[in-house]
């Protein structure tokens, strides 16, 4: 039985650099710094003050006052990103069937600030003035569930939760369903809002976070001899998943192809990657073989690329073992999350629709603040300027807390 082929044909992306398609993608290849001092609270006992906040959110223009206020942030930027996926794609779910629409979307961490707020009011106030909306609003799924409210989709509807692997995994299993004839079109990414005061303590105390505060732009630099740890950023990156003869039925613009998905575990640490990043290597391996690639196709890599010294050696070591040498050094490789931050649970949706631009438009992102090699990192990390090329497939890398790893696979649709 022949495989149903999934092209991808909407996009929507709430983000540090922009919470509009083409906003998002002219500052992604501009090179442009979303880092900025933390504006949200005092942030002054922590040692990293820094974030990558979204700052020009209108929620207004997406969810009524009296819906917002049942909702959290992460959720705020979850059903923005799938409205805007969803025009994008041109997408008219009421002439469709609405069993075979559904949503795999999920976040690392969920309702932080939710979970915050209403600590707070239970310990000042006491448990009867906690809110009745508390629970759905901090967990995870809720993301999933009020996308198909709103749009009225009934197909299948769940989250995967695998800490900064959250959204590959949902996009490569809204993959695996559509291949499996379950639905013709999933939406599909992460929501992510965790720039609070508790979550920025808990990254800091771990030593996480890049505490570069005198010179915010320049603190997130992947594979830089001279980072210092990650920074933190928020948002949600959704795309319109589309069996393909469903879309060529109804005259869909088609940005690329989702052709394969790998997903392993290292199975050593609960934060550290495996020593050479071998569980980071068998899911692009996995990835190549499940979409009929081989290492020298691929253009392109969108690696995890942290900005931490642990996660930057070991994937540049992963890509090595998973490509080849001579491929290695052959392949684009480029960490967006140097403008961004670091989108924990969302990262894979922002990333996957910087893969599907980046082959739909011929242009590779480049890392910024890229400015001393690190022997360990030899790699072409396309260094702060942005680089025309016809790419013909890149892999998406996500590699989350617990050691899971998920890579996807995207190829030029032809």
């Amino acid at each position: 039985m022949e495989t149903r082929r999934v092209v991808v044909t909407g996009l929507g992306v709430v983000s540090p650099l922009g919470c509009e398609l083409n906003t998002f993608w002219q500052r992604l290849t501009a090179g442009y710094s979303s880092v900025r001092r933390i504006t949200r609270f005092d942030a002054s006992a922590l040692t990293s003050q820094i974030a990558a906040e979204v700052l020009d959110f209108n929620v207004d223009a997406f969810i009524p006052k009296k819906e917002q206020r049942r909702m959290d942030p992460f959720c705020h930027y979850g059903v923005a990103a799938a409205r805007m996926a969803i025009a994008d794609a041109g997408l008219d779910v009421k002439a469709e069937d609405p069993t075979r629409l559904g949503v795999i979307a999920g976040s690392g961490i969920g309702g932080l600030s939710t979970l915050e707020a209403q600590h707070t009011v239970l310990m000042e106030k006491g448990p009867d003035r906690c809110s009745p909306f508390m629970i759905p609003q901090m967990i995870i799924n809720m993301v999933a569930g009020l996308i198909a409210i709103e749009h009225g989709l009934k197909g299948p509807n769940y989250s995967v939760v695998s800490a900064c692997a959250s959204a590959a995994h949902c996009l490569g299993d809204a993959l695996r369903v559509i291949q499996r004839g379950e639905a013709d079109v999933l939406v599909s990414g992460g929501a992510e809002a965790t720039i609070t005061p508790i979550g920025m303590a808990g990254f800091c105390s771990m030593r996480a976070l890049s505490t570069r505060n005198d010179a915010p732009e320049k603190a997130s630099r992947p594979f830089d001899a001279n980072r210092d740890g990650f920074v933190m950023g928020e948002g949600a990156g959704m795309l319109v998943l589309e069996e393909l003869e469903h879309a060529r039925r109804r005259g869909a613009r088609i940005y690329c192809e989702l052709a394969g998905y790998g997903a392993t575990c290292d199975a050593n640490h609960i934060t550290a990657p495996a020593e050479g990043g071998e569980g980071a290597a068998r899911a692009m391996m996995l990835a190549m073989k499940d979409a009929g690639l081989t290492p020298a196709d691929v253009d392109y890599i969108n690696a995890h690329g942290t900005s931490t010294d642990l996660n930057d050696k070991n994937e540049t070591a992963a890509i090595k073992t998973a490509l080849g040498m001579e491929q290695a050094r052959r392949v684009m490789v480029s960490s967006t999350k140097s403008m961004t931050g670091h989108l924990l649970g969302a990262a894979g949706g922002v990333e996957s629709i910087a893969c599907a631009l980046a082959i739909y438009h011929g242009m590779v992102p480049p890392t910024i603040n890229y400015e001393t090699p690190d022997p360990e990192c030899d790699l072409d990390y396309v260094p702060n300027t942005a680089r025309p090329f016809k790419v013909r497939a890149a892999l998406n890398n996500s590699l989350g807390f617990g050691g899971h790893n998920a890579t996807l696979a995207f190829r030029a649709f032809a």
